[in-house]
This record gives C-alpha cells, sequence and structure tokens, in this order.
C-alpha cells in the first residue's frame, strides 16, 4: 500500500511517499515493511529508497525523519 504524508522534524516540514507492505521483506529497509521511501524537504529529495539506497540520508533532518517513520511503520 502507499502511502503519503508529512512530518514536522524540528522546525521543517519533511513529505514523503512510501510503498509498504503487510509483512516484512528482504527488499525492505533493514529487511522490514518498507519497500520504497522517498524524503522531500523544501521539494528537494534528501533521500530515496527503492528496494536499497539511490540517496542515503546524508541530514539531520533526514535521518531523524527516517528514524520517526522506521519506528512507526517498518
Amino acid at each position: 500500500m502507499w502511502e503519503q504524508d508529512t512530518l514536522r522534524v524540528e522546525d521543517q516540514v519533511v513529505s514523503y511517499s512510501m510503498k509498504v507492505f503487510e509483512e516484512p521483506s528482504e527488499y525492505g529497509i533493514n529487511q522490514g515493511r518498507i519497500s520504497k521511501l522517498t524524503l522531500k524537504n523544501n521539494n528537494k529529495v534528501i533521500a530515496n529508497y527503492d528496494r536499497g539506497w539511490d540517496m542515503m540520508p546524508t541530514s539531520k533532518i533526514a535521518n531523524e525523519a527516517l528514524e520517526m517513520i522506521l519506528d512507526a511503520r517498518n
């Protein structure tokens, strides 16, 4: 199932789009349920996962957003 929403990380808004399965997968982030994930801040991609990292989260905001999403959905 595809999900789209926004998160508030510090004083920034991070938008995300992700594909989440009901069961963990070998293709998911950390072999979890999220197989595709795009994080954006100010309309700029700050991380992208598509069955593997195309763009690793390198900023503090990207890493915090990823952590929040993984804690909630993976």
